[in-house]
């Protein structure tokens, strides 16, 4: 219990580490060309007033109205195919903020529809994981067979390479598709699927809000919903085998902490099989108890009380029927 209380306090430390370091390095990197970019849209606000002679009243209706209409460059997002799209990244917990509902009624729905299906698509991408890495190990054992290996069970480290691998080809060829259809960089392509797959969906990259894409490219929209629910599979498989190695990790350090305690748990007295006393009164009759943590030690004091006072009801009852005869 002490290690595990340390392993827990060791990530916590390292984890807000983490977030320190990362704060530093976006500062460094990021931080002057906001700034330049900020004013580079400053210049550009004077000029364009100056231009056409706009007041500010009139500039800041126009910047509204251009945020509010960018959604709409994909066509309509309410639509069937637009609705599909959003239902799919709700449920993926990706959240790009491409659209939103705007009524009560549509706000109401969403974060019911979302209680119900984040649970139900969990579950989901989780028992896919499962398969593949089922389907996987299978692979790797028949492969470690043909290759005359000693030993053809797949291990959790073919396991992790196994879906490494097979993540790597999800990105890489999803960045060419992506690429292709929306004019994106090969590189910006590739950052658009890792924070798609990853599930950070900051939304300054989302495919399909160009050229009415919902509504008139159908086969290419299908394909972005494989990309996303096949993707998020693979990377559920890939926390599956995580997850696998943390239960271990935790196991094999239990089973340290009993081993540990054995020495103690010998000291524990208990009683096994019918005590009677010289008149024929039973006692004690044989009981089957199950393993827990009580009976390996008496450290808990849960199971040292319970034998103590069993015995000495047990040595009364013997000693006034000695008495007796």
């Amino acid at each position: 219990m002490k290690r595990q209380n340390i392993r827990t306090l060791s990530l916590v430390v390292t984890t807000f580490t983490y977030l320190l370091i990362g704060a530093a390095v976006f500062d460094s990197l990021e931080s002057d060309t906001e700034s330049k970019r900020k004013d580079t849209l400053k210049e550009m606000k004077v000029d364009l007033k100056i231009k056409y002679n706009i007041s500010d009243t009139d500039y800041d209706w126009i910047e509204q109205m251009v945020i509010e209409t960018t959604p709409h460059k994909a066509g309509p997002q309410w639509k069937f195919a637009g609705a599909f799209y959003f239902a799919t990244v709700v449920l993926a917990m990706i959240g790009y903020g491409h659209s939103t509902p705007s009524t009560v009624a549509g706000k109401a729905f969403c974060m019911l529809y979302a209680a119900v299906g984040i649970p139900l698509g969990i579950v989901m991408f989780q028992s896919i994981g499962e398969r593949l890495n089922k389907g996987a190990s299978i692979i790797i054992k028949r492969l470690k067979s043909l290759l005359k290996f000693k030993k053809t069970e797949a291990t959790e480290l073919n396991l992790m390479m196994a879906t490494g691998m097979l993540s790597s080809i999800i990105m890489t060829t999803g960045a060419a598709v992506f690429s292709r259809y929306e004019g994106w960089s090969y590189f910006d392509a590739f950052y658009y699927c890792f924070i798609t797959l990853t599930t950070i969906g900051f939304g300054d990259y989302v495919a399909l809000q160009n050229d009415h894409a919902l509504q008139n490219q159908a086969g290419y929209m299908a394909l972005s919903v494989v990309f996303i629910l096949f993707g998020l599979a693979v990377v559920a498989s890939s926390i599956n085998i995580l997850v696998l190695r943390f239960m271990t990790m935790q196991t094999e350090e239990m089973q340290r902490e009993d081993t540990e305690l054995g020495p103690v748990s010998q000291n524990v007295v208990t009683v096994d099989g019918e005590i009677m006393t010289p008149t024929g009164k039973l006692l004690l009759q044989a009981q089957e108890f199950k393993q827990s943590s009580d009976r390996v030690s008496v450290c808990s004091c849960t199971c040292y009380p319970r034998y103590v006072s069993t015995l000495e009801i047990i040595f009364k009852e013997f000693s006034t029927d000695l008495i007796k005869m």
